[in-house]
Formats: structure tokens, C-alpha cells, sequence
């Protein structure tokens, strides 16, 4: 993997955007780390270090970085979709070269890196799930497992929604540009409005879209140099964010917390939104010194090395913590009381333990992640681009009902509520499968070759 590494930074163009895959590494790390971090483990349960000592909420103003990763998307998203655009043959519109059959080879590019590694998840804990519970197990730390595992699949299946609407979101910033936003977070601000101050039901599962949807537009923004006062950017964002909390129904915490009666993040709100609006700005601050530090072939060489499992790592992160967790139980190590001093002197030594263990799971499973090329195909498939949609949808789908329902309770038939419709664990992974299988099925043959997504 060494030499493949050095030749991929060795080959890097001079004009690629390097602190973009800096932000995509780095947030997704933050993710991890925090979610070993607020990890309360004891005997009889998991909670949530926030929860423990609350005076540690406003950290997740720095450390609630999964706006960042989304930001990041729609600026690669913008650049990849484009590039598929330029590379068309020139047909006539319903062949090959149409923009429909644009679409359906840009959903195969970015969702084949998102969902070979997902599936290779999926059906590994499936499988294991299936035979702990045929054994009579699943109780204790292990049923906590089977539930949580899955539970950082909702942030692909938001992904797998941006990459869906990227092209008709991507005609709108270019007619509107900030205009498009403004639309987005406009929407964002009147679900809130509906939802706290008129009190209707189930409206707030919009801003699922909305919300999320207008951070990905801020990418498109940034791939146009639209974004020139950063600063300002982040300053309307901190303020706001700030004034919501203080004056408004939103937490402190921006993540989700335990029995509280109102998520920033499940649903997001208005407050998320303009967190995301200081994050962007305040990493955009920083783009010019992390750009000179990119320059440096040791630094590069890793953000190409981590880029390359950073979706392998993330599924996986949870396995490895739950992982050593067991262990220590197995092997009768105490699990001291969340935020005590005993806990605090143990955390080294179970991040150390979690990211060993993860790093063996990502060289098992790495593979998955690397792209495959299509097979030739005959160009100009007839409803290409319908039949990609569809299995986009499928796959948002199946991969948020798996988030919600994990693989407890399989036996059991147990269920999760999605969007008012009951799903259990195989409704769920076969919608995703099925849905992955159009989505190929689509993208082969069109005339268009995707190469390497850009980033």
C-alpha cells in the first residue's frame, strides 16, 4: 500500500484542492474520537459522557464536525458532476451522452464508495447478529452492540441524499447562487416556525432535507469562489447559533443527548444550521496556512493514505470500541464510573486499544473500498437516469432504516419506525442492496466514463 500511496501523492496535480481532503480526513476523525470519547461504558449500559457531566456541551460547538463533511461533499460533488459533464460524447439527448445518462454514471461513481464498504458491514454484522442470536446470546453488552453498531449509518444515508440531488441543487446555485441557499435555509427557518411556535406534528423531519441540503449548497459556493468573507461567514453563524440557544427552544448541545425533549441533531434545526455557518467559515479561515503545511510530501502522503479508508475506518470505529469494551469485561477489568478520575486515566489506554483494533479491522476490510471500473456496456441505457434515482432511494432508505432498527431483535422481528412505515433489519438491507443493484445496473453502458471521482 506504501508505494501506491506515494504514487497517488507523487501524481497529484497542481491544481487539486488539497485542504479539502485535509477537512474530509479530519472530520470524520473528530467524528471517531468523539464518539469514544462521550462513550459512557458500564456493566449495565451505555450512556453519553454529555449527559454525565454536562458543563462539557459546549465542546461539541468545535467538536460537532459532521457539517464540515458535508460542506466538503458538495464541493466535490459540484467538481465531480461537472467534470462528467465535460467528458459526455456528443449524441443527441436521450442517447449515451444525454445528461440523463450523466446522472446515472455520477450516482454509480460516488455511491460505489459509500456502499461497497457499507454492505461488507452490513452483511458481516448481519451475519454475526443472526448467529449470536440462534445461540440463545444477545443480552447484556452484546445486545447494546447489536442495537448501536449500526447507528452511524444515518450519516450515510444524508450523504447518499446529497449525491441524489446534486444535479438539480447544482442548476439552482448556478442561476441563484447564494440565492439557492437562502432558499434552503429559508425553508429550514419556516419548519421551525411550524414546528415550535404552531406546534404541527412531524413537520420537523424536513429539515432532515433542508438543513443538511443547505450545508451542501455552502460546497457548491466554495467550488466557485463564492465564499470571500469567511470571517463574516462564521462570525452571523457563532452569533445566531449563540442567540437561538440562549433565547430560543434549542439545546446547548449540538449533539444528540439522552431523554432530551429537543436534538439539535434528530432532527437538525435552524441552531445546527447556523453551526454549520461558524464551522464553514471558521475552517475556511484556516485554508491558507493548511494549504502551505500540504505542500510538505510526508504531510500529503498521509492525508492520501487516510483518504483512501477513511469510509472503511468510520464504519468500523464503533465494532472496535464495543470490541474493546468486551474485553475488558471478559478479562475482569473494572470499568470505573463514567467521568471519575479513575475513568479519565483509562481513557488513553482505551482510544489506544480502539484505534489498534480499528486499524486491524481497516486492513481486513480496506479493500472494499477502492473502485471498481464498469464493464463496457452498451451506451445510451433508456431511463438510465429514473432508474439510478430509484435506486438512490432505495438505498437512503434501507441505509436510514438499518441506522434506526440495528440488528437486535432479529428473531424477534423487530422494527423501527421510518418515515410512519415499520422496518425491520432484512427489510432494511434488502431495500439497500436492491437499491445498489439499480443504481449499478444504470450507471453501466451509458457512454460515460466517471475515472477517479473528484474531490
Amino acid at each position: 500500500m506504501g508505494s501506491s500511496v506515494r504514487e497517488l501523492a507523487g501524481a497529484t496535480p497542481a491544481t487539486r484542492d488539497r485542504y479539502v481532503d485535509l477537512l474530509r480526513v479530519a472530520s470524520l476523525g473528530a467524528v471517531v474520537l468523539g464518539h469514544w470519547l462521550m462513550a459512557a461504558v458500564t456493566p449495565d449500559g451505555v450512556g453519553n459522557l454529555l449527559a454525565v457531566v454536562p458543563a462539557l456541551q459546549p465542546l461539541t460547538w468545535l467538536l460537532q464536525v459532521m457539517p464540515v463533511f458535508f460542506f466538503v461533499g458538495g464541493f466535490s460533488h459540484a467538481l465531480s458532476y461537472r467534470s462528467l459533464l465535460r467528458k459526455r460524447p456528443e449524441r443527441p439527448e436521450g442517447a449515451g451522452g444525454s445528461e440523463d445518462s450523466v446522472y446515472s454514471a455520477f450516482l454509480r461513481a460516488r455511491l460505489q464508495r459509500l456502499l461497497r464498504p457499507t454492505m461488507v458491514f452490513v452483511l458481516v454484522w448481519g451475519a454475526a447478529a443472526l448467529l449470536v442470536q440462534l445461540l440463545g446470546g444477545g443480552g447484556g453488552l452484546t445486545g447494546v452492540t447489536l442495537r448501536m453498531v449500526t447507528q452511524p449509518l444515518w450519516f450515510i444515508g444524508i450523504y447518499l441524499a446529497m449525491v441524489a440531488f446534486t444535479p438539480p441543487l447544482l442548476k439552482l446555485h448556478e442561476r441563484y447562487g447564494w440565492g439557492a441557499f437562502a432558499g434552503l435555509a429559508g425553508a429550514a427557518v419556516a419548519v421551525d416556525v411550524l414546528r415550535f411556535a404552531a406546534g404541527v406534528p412531524y413537520v420537523e423531519f424536513l429539515n432532515f432535507a433542508f438543513v443538511w441540503l443547505a450545508v451542501h449548497q455552502l460546497g457548491f459556493l466554495r467550488a466557485d469562489g463564492r465564499i470571500r468573507r469567511p470571517a463574516l461567514l462564521a462570525g452571523v453563524g457563532l452569533v445566531t447559533a449563540g442567540a437561538l440557544v440562549a433565547f430560543g427552544p434549542y439545546p446547548l448541545s449540538m449533539v444528540g443527548m439522552p431523554g432530551e425533549k429537543v436534538s439539535n441533531m434528530a432532527p437538525p434545526t435552524l441552531a445546527l444550521l447556523c453551526h454549520g455557518l461558524w464551522l464553514v467559515g471558521a475552517v475556511e479561515l484556516l485554508r491558507a496556512p493548511a494549504a502551505r503545511l500540504l505542500e510538505r510530501p510526508r504531510v500529503w502522503r498521509t492525508v492520501v493514505a487516510a483518504n483512501g479508508v477513511a469510509m472503511t475506518a468510520f464504519l468500523w470505529h464503533l465494532t472496535a470500541m464495543f470490541g474493546v469494551y468486551g474485553a475488558m469485561l471478559a478479562l475482569d477489568v473494572e470499568l470505573p464510573a463514567p467521568a471519575s478520575a479513575a475513568w479519565w486515566a483509562q481513557v488513553p489506554l482505551r482510544i489506544t486499544l480502539a484505534a489498534a483494533l480499528t486499524a486491524g479491522l481497516v486492513a481486513a476490510f480496506r479493500a472494499f473500498e477502492r473502485p471498481v471500473s464498469a464493464p463496457p456496456g452498451a451506451a445510451g441505457a433508456t431511463g438510465a437516469g429514473p432508474l439510478a434515482a430509484l435506486g438512490a432511494t432505495l438505498c437512503l432508505l434501507g441505509v436510514l432504516g438499518l441506522s434506526m432498527v440495528g440488528f437486535g431483535g432479529l428473531l424477534d422481528g423487530r422494527t423501527a419506525l421510518l418515515i410512519a412505515i415499520p422496518v425491520s433489519a432484512p427489510a432494511a438491507v434488502a431495500m439497500t442492496l436492491g437499491g445498489w443493484l439499480l443504481v449499478e445496473r444504470a450507471g453501466r453502458g451509458t457512454g460515460v466514463r466517471a475515472g477517479r471521482p473528484a474531490r
